[in-house]
């Protein structure tokens, strides 16, 4: 019983920090779509499409977060602290790198941008106005998630809640004075809501930075930013980061070519699988809170040797994700008429949105078990290449090219298509089950260095 206790007081501690992280990022772009809204349709739609480039860099500088955070866990139990000062400056130096030259691609080619993303002659010259706006956005946010990676695998995931909540706090009430034009300033509309997530970027990153620096157990300290890693850990880093962002590239390139197949459907489908993924996103908080949390549980007690514990704990983790699932599936699909009542749709999109959110929960109850599995244990003991593999199969051998051939070639109706191309998740768990009973990722990765 003393370890049944145990294990829900440490689950509570990460999971309600990281899941209302998660809730307030997603409410940001539920505010946008319901102010957005209240101009039309076409600004929603046009900010949606326009948001998958921040979804792509996130693929990329999340990938080597992560790969900060799956060493940082290990170490953190271990209780080597110097190694994780010199391990995190790599991943820092590369993200510095992926989001600068992001930036400069939005400020240089942001019509191009959105071309790739929809075809709709009214959406993209809305879109191409966010993107030039949001661009400095972009470098920021690949900083801010490294130094996420150190404080939530450190015992300060509270921390970045708190941050983070403010910082969203900040953009939803910047969305409403530069979009509005309120208290005198002038209304901005799309380029308002740009210049908020900006201003929102900027503030939680030097929050975060003070917040490391002050008060966090680990420090990215400059001597270690210009020193060179030695190789073995380097090695190491790039080992278990570069599967990582593997899994990241084949997910979410395949789910960005799910929305640019819905952005060539027309608008109404545009607007309808924005407003559920945007839904999907407000109400899988908590899992991706008893994912993390499993991360940083299953990292710390493989990098202390504790493999027997990490086990148990892991199993716990997988009956509690499918509950997690079943419960979130429910509420997204029983909020379906107070989601169609505070949005302004045409009667084609809001049935669109009726069939999408149905399928959507049943949807969210594989996710649920599939992210936990795969993104919070497998990951915690370096075992990502598997979810590389899964996603290749489930996605790119069955979602995308059934998803292309039902849009563009059997041009069968705009609901049918939504839901083959979101089978994925379900396609997955098979697998999952059968890799998890291998226990390859029950394993301790750190090195004693001298």
């Amino acid at each position: 019983m003393k370890q049944k206790d145990t294990f829900y007081k440490e689950l509570r501690a990460l999971m309600i920090p990281m899941a209302i992280q998660n809730f307030m990022l997603a409410l940001v772009s539920a505010t946008d779509a319901v102010m957005l809204g209240l101009i039309d349709q076409n600004s929603m739609s046009a900010v949606s499409q326009a948001g998958q480039i921040q979804f792509f860099l996130n693929l990329l500088v999340m990938g080597f977060g992560i790969g900060v955070g799956i060493m940082t866990a290990q170490y953190w139990g271990k209780g080597d602290r110097r190694t994780i000062e010199r391990i995190a400056p790599t991943g820092m130096k590369i993200v510095l790198a992926i989001g600068g030259g992001m930036t400069f691609a939005a400020l240089v080619f942001p019509e191009f941008l959105m071309k790739i993303l929809t075809s709709d002659p009214d959406l993209i010259p809305l879109g191409t106005e966010y993107i030039r706006t949001v661009a400095l956005s972009y470098v920021i946010c690949g900083v801010t998630q490294v130094y996420f990676a150190l404080l939530k695998n450190t015992g300060h995931a509270a921390s970045v809640s708190a941050i983070s909540s403010l910082a969203v706090v900040l953009n939803i009430l910047l969305n409403g004075i530069f979009i509005f034009g309120l208290l005198g300033l002038p209304a901005l509309g799309i380029k308002g809501a740009a210049l908020a997530t900006v201003i929102s970027r900027v503030v939680e990153l030097l929050l975060t930075v003070v917040e490391t620096q002050v008060h966090g157990a680990v420090k990215l300290r400059l001597k270690y930013f210009f020193a060179r890693l030695e190789k073995v850990l380097r090695q190491d880093y790039m080992r278990y980061t570069t599967p990582v962002i593997g899994a990241s590239l084949v997910w979410g390139i395949a789910y960005m070519l799910y929305s640019i197949i819905m952005g060539h459907m027309g608008s109404d489908a545009v607007a309808a699988n924005s407003i559920t993924g945007i839904v999907k996103n407000l109400v899988s908080c908590v899992i991706f809170g008893v994912g993390g949390g499993a991360g940083v549980m299953v990292g710390n007690l493989l990098g202390a040797g504790r493999l027997s514990e990490a086990k148990g704990y892991a199993a716990r983790l997988t009956k509690l994700s499918a509950v997690v699932g079943a419960v979130t599936g429910t509420v997204l699909i029983l909020s379906t008429p107070v989601i169609l009542h505070f949005v302004d749709l045409t009667d084609t999109a809001e049935y669109y949105l009726k069939i999408m959110m149905v399928f959507c929960g049943f949807n969210v109850c594989a996710q649920s078990i599939n992210h936990v599995v795969l993104d919070g244990i497998f990951g915690a003991g370096g075992d990502s290449k598997f979810d590389m593999i899964n996603n290749v199969a489930a996605m790119w051998c069955f979602s995308v090219p059934f998803g292309l051939l039902a849009a563009f070639v059997f041009r069968w109706p705009v609901p049918v298509v939504y839901c083959i191309v979101n089978l994925d998740e379900i396609v997955k768990m098979p697998s999952v089950f059968m890799h998890y009973r291998k226990y390859i990722w029950l394993r301790n990765i750190t090195r004693t260095l001298e």
